[in-house]
């Protein structure tokens, strides 16, 4: 799509306005003798001086000033949802997402929405309905992986499927995950037959300023734009510490600089120069606005995409997720957000997190994490299997994420172990509470909690039915719903949303008969 403009028509008063009282006539008694055309049925009020309404607006409109703004969201969403099921899953154990547990409890699925959700019985069943016994059985929200990079790392992993970074500066705040997305990646249906139905797609950590995240509905389409999530706000992923340092500086290069940033230094100095550069930007912006309300010819300030995500962000339009592994790190990223006025929605990887959890709770930023990932690199050697757990007992924000295109298929054994460590650490958290941390949580960091994340009245119906408590190793999902259609049957294997083309042909990646 090519640049829309939108156009604000500002209409200047007329002095002319004040005339109409001095000139015109006093009273009846001056007024002139009707004519034929007066008493028609023609309006051809005006003033003194013979001129129509007409012929006002026209001049008006000469002297009207034209708003030149551009389109915030030229590559909208066409994601259409498909004809929802019309059920009731009836005893089942239910996990709300919110911290709520259902022992024996009935889920309603209607038009795309949670139309029910409570303990047997006290749920009236529409008349209509499909009635599934799930006894022995669990039901969940769907899971919302905050961290991926399928589609812009798709399998097969090979290098001209590689488009999650643009390593061609330290700042490309400009580029869109989205433009890199390959719908048919086949990791999509796997990570739905998982029980994922909502990710959160970022470029890579190799920049200061990565570019935008995209939010998908994990129903592969023919295009990026038939998966984004309808309203989920855009993300801008950034990230600290020894990728930036080691791709731009070259110390994994035996050491020669071949750029700018080559330490912790200049990656907080590469931000606060771009944030500068967004703060003048903005205001810039925000004073050409002010001129042309005021009446003034102004011109508008030259575009700078890269900018214009920053301003974004600025705005409180645009939501921050940034790769980071220390606490100190972390820290010092919360006081750059405050110098510049924006705020942190999640620090990512934060195997440090457990260190600070006051200062995230404080500052209202999430932390998305590993269960027991760690020590693969000097800024993850801290790494500890309570992260998780402490940062939730804490009262911060805890989110789990996969980060890789395995990880993402088996999400709810990464809940089960971090419980696991939790609890023997003395901490005492309850499954329910648990799986917020793929449901609720990440919905919040990604503002889409008024839409997903839960088994709530209103909310999508992004359901999974699983075969067993999901906190066991042995346990699939059955049935996964997206926007209350089935879209994933472990017993029908032709009830799959789609088969990707890249797997047609391939009998191993194609579904059994």
């Amino acid at each position: 799509m090519g640049t829309k403009f939108m156009t604000i028509r500002l209409l200047l008063a007329l002095a002319g306005a004040m005339a109409l009282c001095a000139c015109g006539p006093q009273n009846a008694a001056d007024a002139p003798p009707a004519s034929d055309a007066e008493t028609s049925d023609v309006d051809t009020t005006g003033d003194a001086n013979g001129e129509t309404a007409g012929d006002e607006a026209a001049a008006e409109d000469e002297d009207a000033v034209e708003l030149v703004e551009y389109d915030p969201d030229p590559y909208p969403s066409t994601y259409e949802p498909l004809p929802s099921a019309f059920v009731a899953l009836t005893n089942a154990v239910v996990l709300d997402g919110v911290g709520g547990r259902i022992d024996g409890g009935t889920v309603i699925i209607q038009d795309g929405v949670i139309a029910g959700v409570g303990p047997d019985g006290e749920i009236e069943i529409p008349e209509g309905a499909e009635v599934i016994d799930a006894e022995g059985r669990w039901v969940t929200p769907g899971i919302i992986d905050i961290h991926s990079h399928l589609g812009v790392y798709p399998s097969p992993s090979v290098g001209a499927h590689g488009d999650g970074n643009e390593i061609s500066g330290p700042v490309t705040a400009e580029v869109w995950a989205e433009h890199g997305v390959w719908p048919q990646d086949p990791g999509f249906l796997t990570a739905l037959a998982g029980g994922v139905t909502t990710l959160h797609i970022l470029p890579g950590s190799a920049n200061l300023f990565g570019g935008r995240g995209v939010t998908l509905r994990n129903l592969p389409g023919r295009t990026v734009q038939s998966m984004k999530f309808p309203e989920a706000p855009y993300t801008l992923k950034m990230a600290c510490g020894e990728n930036p340092k080691r791709v731009y500086g070259g110390f994994g290069q035996r050491g020669i600089p071949s750029g700018a940033p080559f330490s912790r230094m200049g990656n907080v100095a590469g931000y606060r120069q771009a944030w500068q550069r967004a703060v003048e930007y903005r205001r810039s912006w925000q004073n050409y606005r002010e001129a042309v309300e005021n009446g003034d010819d102004a011109t508008p300030p030259t575009r700078d995409l890269e900018l214009d995500t920053l301003m974004g962000v600025l705005d409180g339009e645009i939501l921050v997720h940034m790769h980071c592994y220390r606490a100190d790190e972390m820290a010092q990223v919360l006081d750059l957000a405050d110098e510049f006025g924006y705020r942190i929605s999640a620090f990512h990887h934060a195997v440090e997190a457990y260190k600070i959890p006051d200062m995230l709770a404080e500052h209202g930023a999430c932390a998305a994490m590993w269960a027991d990932w760690g020590g693969f690199k000097m800024e993850a050697y801290d790494a500890i299997r309570e992260n998780i757990p402490m940062v939730h007992a804490a009262g911060a924000c805890a989110t789990i994420h996969s980060d890789d295109e395995y990880n993402v298929q088996r999400l709810n054994q990464e809940i089960a172990k971090a419980l696991a460590d939790g609890r023997r650490a003395g901490l005492d958290i309850s499954e329910a509470d648990a799986w917020r941390w793929i449901s609720s949580n990440p919905a919040q960091a990604l503002g889409i909690d008024d839409q997903t994340g839960a088994l709530q009245v209103g909310l999508r119906a992004d359901v999974v039915l699983w075969s067993h408590s999901p906190f066991s190793v042995y346990a699939l999902p059955d049935q996964v719903y997206l926007d209350g259609a089935l879209v994933h049957d472990r017993a029908d294997p032709s009830v799959s949303a789609t088969v990707s083309d890249f797997s047609l042909g391939q009998p191993a990646l194609e579904p059994a008969p």
